[in-house]
């Protein structure tokens, strides 16, 4: 009989609170866990802000658990002569030295009153797990503010809007949809542009100042390309084409976006749930589904696959296998405007 195959052990649940990195709380100790450095830099910046409005003498120290001096720890949370609160932010301790969390772990029976120490671990790799699950099993009285990945289109969208909705500013959904599609691949920018524009216009942000901020970005002009050639608007979609290739703009980018666009009417066709049901399964906004299924007006399965494919084959091209990914990139659009192969006649 062929043994079952060993599962992994179940993880354990946090006995600790788990808190927003928008609105982090200071303890004892914090553990601030995660990959997104944005979402990180916000927390610990967030804790350093609250307890210096609590009290301005605050006494910030920066150790690295990878390049440790034993006793660094107990030395810069012990209380001094006039009893100051103090902050210590401790960076890197997924490399952490075995110095480190030897005293990081002894340390958690004792913290030092007044003191609060940031344990920051990316999760790039497991070791500290000794120290993480001491601290999460609530040995030390700390508190764990996650800062997962933020990957999906759907994630990055709730970021933005959380931007402003943390300082009560309104923003047209079409704003937001062209802001978080101009800095699809950087969440640090995206960060940047949303506190900009918090910064430098009064009122609601509409789609015009958006565009006149961004506008020529490589991700928003390709989006414009895609969305033209989806709706069979060939002229325009080269158009466009040509005036973002003229600015500078990288195909590889280009692709990339308008085969995001393929990938999300390929998801939404031939469903017949509500918006916000098929959103929530397939990790999507509800206007996502929504535009994509507009999107899908006049397209067949058949269209549908050979725009995926040709998308594919670009993909594959702008990256090395042609010597001219600007061929590669116009019949592409030429392939997805006219929905037929290239060189040939409209598929019906």
């Amino acid at each position: 009989m062929t043994p079952a195959p060993r599962r992994a052990p179940a993880k354990k649940a946090s006995a600790i609170p788990q808190l927003s990195w928008r609105e982090p709380q200071p303890a004892p100790v914090v553990l601030v866990s995660g990959p997104e450095e944005v979402c990180a830099e916000r927390a610990i910046a967030g804790i350093r802000e609250y307890l210096r409005a609590e009290d301005p003498s605050l006494e910030v120290t920066d150790l690295r658990a990878d390049d440790y001096e034993p006793g660094t720890l107990l030395a810069v949370t012990s209380p001094s002569l006039f009893g100051e609160p103090r902050l210590i932010r401790v960076s890197g301790v997924e490399k952490a030295s075995d110095a480190f969390i030897t005293e990081a772990v002894a340390y958690l029976d004792h913290p030092q009153d007044g003191a609060t120490v940031i344990l920051r671990h990316t999760g790039a790799s497991v070791r500290g797990k000794k120290l993480l699950d001491a601290i999460r099993s609530g040995v030390g009285g700390g508190v764990e503010v996650p800062a997962p990945a933020v990957k999906r289109d759907a994630d990055r969208f709730d970021f933005a809007a959380g931007e402003f909705r943390a300082v009560r500013r309104k923003i047209a959904p079409g704003a937001l949809r062209s802001l978080v599609n101009a800095f699809a691949d950087d969440l640090t920018e995206l960060a940047a542009a949303c506190q900009q524009l918090i910064a430098d216009v009064p009122g609601e942000i509409t789609d015009e100042i958006v565009t006149r901020y961004y506008g020529g970005r490589v991700e928003t002009t390709a989006f414009t390309v895609a969305d033209a050639a989806i709706a069979g608007k060939y002229g325009e979609a080269l158009l466009n084409l040509r005036q973002a290739l003229a600015s500078g703009s990288d195909p590889v980018p280009m692709v990339a976006a308008i085969a995001m666009k393929l990938r999300q009417m390929a998801r939404v066709a031939g469903t017949r749930e509500s918006s916000s049901a098929l959103a929530a399964r397939l990790g999507m906004k509800d206007w996502q589904v929504d535009r994509a299924r507009r999107d899908l007006s006049g397209w067949t399965q058949t269209s549908l696959a050979i725009a995926i494919q040709a998308a594919a084959r670009a993909d594959a091209e702008v990256k090395g296998a042609s010597r001219d990914p600007v061929f590669a990139l116009e019949r592409l659009v030429t392939v997805i405007a006219t929905r037929a192969p290239f060189g040939e006649a409209p598929v019906r």
